[in-house]
Formats: C-alpha cells, sequence, structure tokens
C-alpha cells in the first residue's frame, strides 16, 4: 500500500522537476512564473502527500493529515518520522523548511513596495522570500525523494 503512496510522490516530484527544466528553457517570463508556481504547487502536494503516505505506514486507513500538526494528532510523538519531520520543521536549511517558506510565499499576496524619495532613503534588510532559483527547487526536491525513498524502504523491509 505505502508502494503507490511512494510512487505517486515520486511521480509529482518529477513533473516538478519537468517544468523547472521547462522554466529554465523558456525566455517568456509569464512562461517563467507558470512553470515555477506549478513547480512549487507540485512540490507542496508531494509533502502533503508524503505525511499521507507515514500515515498509512502506520495503518492508518482514513487520515489525511493536511500538515504536520494533524499527523502527529493522528500518529501521536512517539513516531520516528513524526520526530524527524519536526526537527527539520524547527530548523532551517532543509528541505522541509524550504518548503514551508515557499507555501507562505505562493499563498499570500506580494507586499507593497514602497516609494523611494530622498527624504525617507533607509537602510533597511527587506524580506524578499525564499530563493526563487531552479536550482534551489531541485535540491529541495532531491532531498525530499531521498528522505521519501529511505522512509519505503526502510519500511518494506518488515
Amino acid at each position: 500500500m505505502a508502494s503507490q503512496w511512494h510512487s505517486l510522490i515520486s511521480q509529482k516530484v518529477f513533473l516538478a522537476k519537468s517544468l523547472l527544466n521547462q522554466r529554465d528553457r523558456t525566455d517568456s517570463i509569464p512562461e517563467q512564473e507558470a512553470c515555477w508556481q506549478g513547480a512549487v504547487e507540485l512540490a507542496l502536494r508531494s509533502r502533503q502527500l508524503l505525511m499521507v503516505m507515514i500515515a498509512r505506514l502506520y495503518q492508518d486507513k482514513q487520515g489525511e493529515p493536511h500538515n504536520l500538526e494533524s499527523l502527529k494528532t493522528l500518529l501521536g510523538d512517539d513516531i520516528p518520522e513524526v520526530s524527524e519531520l519536526e526537527s527539520m520543521a524547527l530548523g532551517a536549511g532543509n528541505w522541509w523548511a524550504y518548503f514551508d517558506q515557499l507555501q507562505r510565499y505562493q499563498t499570500r499576496p506580494p507586499s507593497p513596495k514602497k516609494t523611494v524619495s530622498d527624504e525617507n532613503i533607509i537602510a533597511v534588510a527587506a524580506d524578499y522570500g525564499p530563493e526563487r532559483s531552479s536550482e534551489a527547487l531541485n535540491r529541495a526536491l532531491a532531498d525530499m525523494k531521498n528522505f521519501t525513498d529511505v522512509l519505503e524502504e526502510r519500511h518494506s523491509e518488515w
């Protein structure tokens, strides 16, 4: 049963990477943005499906967790995968945290840009959101795919 979920996740990751390749080959700004947003949506869907896969691995046939908190509520605190994902969620510089940034970026309108004049020039650090390069998303997708593969292998040994 879990390998069906593993296959579905693998398919979404493959399609996201295909969109990123297409993004890098086009000169059209709208097409680049469409490919980027499509790849991000597939990545986020893959992450959500990963949580469903984990629930199925632990014999939960009904629950479909939509976030880490609902997965934790469904399965409890003592599941190793939940602990791994929680530690990634609290950290930075990993695929889970990057996907969190992408999700926030993708689901909120852009911040309004302030006009600059001689009277209001002040140097400040601005938050521009997550890195939007194809390489960054490809790395995160590869890391998530690796996590999923290890998870599938770990549970198929039983």
